[in-house]
């Protein structure tokens, strides 16, 4: 198994500790719209590049977050995290790895639900976690998405936060696979 170097490793867990969601969180309604998905240009920081292009459903927009990351989805209700981790691409971690990430963070919690998905310059992995509770059974799973998405030489992850639906883990995971920057070499989304 391929194993991720520090820097990502702990980028990783952080984003994972975000993404488990929550005893009791409130739950989403989906998206009421399935029409074709805009693309949203990011602003630029200095730890963004100019001209990345996230490819978001009807009603979500991106939010710059105080510590450079952005966040997206519908009126105040971020669903997906991205962190960009310049000239790191070399280090797109496999969907092992990111498994093994939410397994050491989440060492307390039962995965009722896997699907791993791997393309040429992403991977994902979308899951279902649950407290384990001390009468060895588990609490209400959480829906959850760990993404990695290679553009160029640069190196974006992608977690959702608390609260999210399943139909929102499955937008923020194709928006994940979908970033690209035009003109770069790997110009278009998967």
């Amino acid at each position: 198994m391929q194993r991720l170097p520090p820097r990502a490793r702990a980028a990783l867990v952080a984003l994972a500790v975000g993404a488990a969601g929550c005893e009791g969180c409130p739950g989403r309604s989906a998206p009421e719209s399935e029409a074709p998905t805009p693309e949203v240009q990011a602003p630029a920081t200095p730890q963004r590049r100019v001209g990345v292009k996230v490819p978001l459903p009807p009603g979500w927009s991106a939010q710059p977050t105080r510590d450079g990351s952005l966040q997206f989805g519908p009126a105040q209700h971020p669903v997906l995290r991205v962190d960009l981790r310049a000239n790191e691409g070399a280090e797109l971690p496999t969907p092992e790895a990111l498994l093994d990430s939410v397994s050491r963070a989440f060492e307390g919690f039962t995965r009722l639900e896997t699907r791993a998905e791997r393309g040429q310059d992403y991977a994902l992995v979308r899951l279902m976690l649950a407290a384990t509770r001390g009468d060895a059974g588990v609490g209400v799973a959480h829906p959850a998405l760990l993404g990695a998405r290679r553009v160029g030489r640069d190196l974006f992850l992608c977690a959702t936060l608390p609260g999210v639906t399943v139909d929102e883990v499955q937008s923020a995971a194709e928006a994940c696979a979908g970033i690209h920057v035009p003109g770069a070499p790997d110009a278009g989304p998967p």
